[in-house]
């Protein structure tokens, strides 16, 4: 079959599986607060108004949270299937697991049943999210490695767009067809994925990893080459490719177990909390609960859908404030992009925590339609409120938002890749899952102190990225091995460097792939740009 091997187009079609995650996103958060969804699923009874309260904080964080909690399951077994299977055949598979939830989801007639088909889902979701980025970093060039792994959270937001819009749509239907058929249509792009990856070719570094040199070969021809067998970039990525698969078998055999050793422990600790920081930044949370606090602001005026457009308007906010981050991350790297991200969305925070501390009433008995629903703040600081959280939106969107994909797949050997991002995507599921089912509780119980938590989360995080967090933007794969391992032969050791001091070596990189620098001249350029950084 014919194989496609423009990088761009096989990372449109590869993060297709990102964009399962966001069309699941909105599905809940769309149709938590109307009345079909809330009667279907009632557990509470009616409030003063006559309408339905729907199920308790309790069930609907467990709702919420199904579908993470299935995502790092599926996350945490997607490193085994993907380094059997394959990547492509990894993500085929959990396109296969997400058409079949969702079919159960559409079809839910009661909370256990919701349950177990969002279960599914997020199993779906979790070998996906965690296979994307690994599939596409092992075919990026390193200069567009950043952007390319960057459109699965690109992806992601154009899932949550089409799919809240959809609902939006949907909440003017009659019925039960107001969450059915957005659930539904959720089968779409799984399709759509699981086709078009029958024309995408296989992880060169995985066909290499498993002897199947000709075909390796043959991809980066196709892919880095344009086709031509002579190409001296291609000759240099196999050739660098050989050199670690041989001495990978040589020194060690798979298994989770290593990611925990001296050697490794590291650089697991910062892929994984890569993970939980984004999750701790409260963005996710955010997603699934804005209908709450924007019904708090007084945005709902008594109707259940008139709160869905004005939360859309932060979709809109995610969708093209990623957009910078996927023109430009490569050329800011990784470091950067990550601090002014923490701080920004830690200001924003803060400022909805000192709004609603200082302006904002407990909700009366009756007024609301959730008890998650616990405040209520009108006139200037309600807009105020509305404005940071546009604004807190718009700093996650270009910074953590792809970066947290991109990063950890740079970190590891190809040995344990697969496993490594597999550990790191399971840590975000897992929080992901407990900040789901624990935000209405927070909200109902704790409320405005929910933000001046999540804004310590993202203190922390700006603190550990400093201290901690190598740049890896523009090094081959390969070469970012050097960063954390001096054993191997030619290394140019760059172990002991402060992670403050490593730096973007964009140039360098943009000379290889142009084939500027002969083969001979490579080491001497990481060596002097080594020695600016550790003398």
């Amino acid at each position: 079959m014919y194989k496609i091997g423009n990088i761009y187009f096989i990372a449109a079609i590869a993060v297709i599986g990102g964009g399962l995650f966001g069309f699941d996103i909105s599905s809940m958060s769309a149709v938590i607060s109307t009345q079909p969804y809330l009667c279907q699923f009632n557990q509470q009874g009616f409030n003063e108004k006559g309408q339905c309260m729907g199920p308790t904080d309790d069930v609907q964080g467990g709702i919420t949270a199904a579908m993470p909690g299935g995502s790092w399951l599926g996350a945490l077994i997607s490193g085994i299937v993907s380094d059997t299977f394959g990547r492509k055949k990894s993500i085929q598979m959990g396109s296969l697991v997400w058409i079949i939830g969702s079919i159960i989801v559409c079809a839910s007639v009661n909370i256990p049943m919701l349950v177990v088909g969002r279960i599914i889902n997020g199993f779906s979701v979790g070998i996906c999210s965690a296979q994307v980025p690994v599939y596409i970093s092992e075919l990026a060039p390193p200069s567009k490695r950043g952007r390319l792994v960057g459109f699965q959270q690109w992806a992601i937001t154009w899932g949550i767009l089409i799919m809240f819009f959809i609902c939006y749509g949907s909440s003017f239907l009659d019925g039960n067809a107001t969450f059915r058929l957005p659930w539904g249509l959720q089968a779409v792009p799984a399709a759509l994925l699981l086709l078009g990856l029958c024309f995408l070719p296989e992880s060169p570094r995985w066909l290499a990893k498993n002897d199947r040199w000709e075909e390796a070969n043959e991809v980066l021809t196709l892919v880095h080459g344009q086709g031509d067998p002579n190409s001296p970039w291609v000759h240099r990525e196999i050739d660098e490719i050989r050199e670690v698969v041989e001495f990978e078998r040589a020194n060690a055999d798979v298994s989770y177990f290593e990611l925990f050793t001296p050697k490794m422990v590291n650089r697991t600790s910062i892929g994984v909390f890569t993970q939980i920081w984004s999750q701790l930044t409260g963005m996710n949370v955010m997603m699934y609960y804005i209908t709450y606090v924007f019904t708090m602001a007084g945005l709902a005026e008594g109707s259940g859908n008139a709160v869905l457009l004005p939360s859309g308007i932060q979709f809109v906010i995610n969708v093209i404030m990623t957009v910078p981050a996927l023109l430009w991350m490569d050329r800011w790297g990784r470091r950067p992009t990550l601090l002014v991200g923490a701080f920004f969305m830690c200001l924003w925070l803060c400022v909805n925590a000192s709004l609603f501390a200082t302006y904002s009433r407990p909700a009366r008995h009756g007024e609301f339609t959730s008890t998650a629903e616990s405040m209520s703040i009108t006139g200037a600081p309600a807009k105020a409120i509305i404005a940071s959280t546009y604004l807190f939106v718009a700093s996650f969107a270009p910074t953590w938002g792809p970066v947290s994909w991109t990063y950890p797949p740079e970190l590891y050997p190809l040995r344990l890749r697969g496993k490594a991002v597999a550990l790191c995507t399971s840590a975000n599921w897992a929080f992901n899952f407990a900040l789901a089912y624990f935000v209405p509780p927070a909200f109902a119980t704790i409320t405005w102190r929910t933000y001046v938590l999540f804004a310590t989360f993202c203190a922390a995080m700006f603190l550990h990225v400093f201290f901690m967090f190598p740049e890896t933007a523009n090094k081959p794969l390969e070469e970012v091995e050097e960063i954390f391992d001096d054993s191997k032969p030619g290394s140019v050791k760059y172990i002991g460097t402060p992670a403050w001091k490593t730096r973007n070596t964009r140039n360098l990189v943009l000379r290889q792939e142009r084939n500027e620098i002969p083969m001979s001249e490579e080491k001497v350029g990481y060596q002097e740009h080594k020695e600016t950084v550790n003398p």
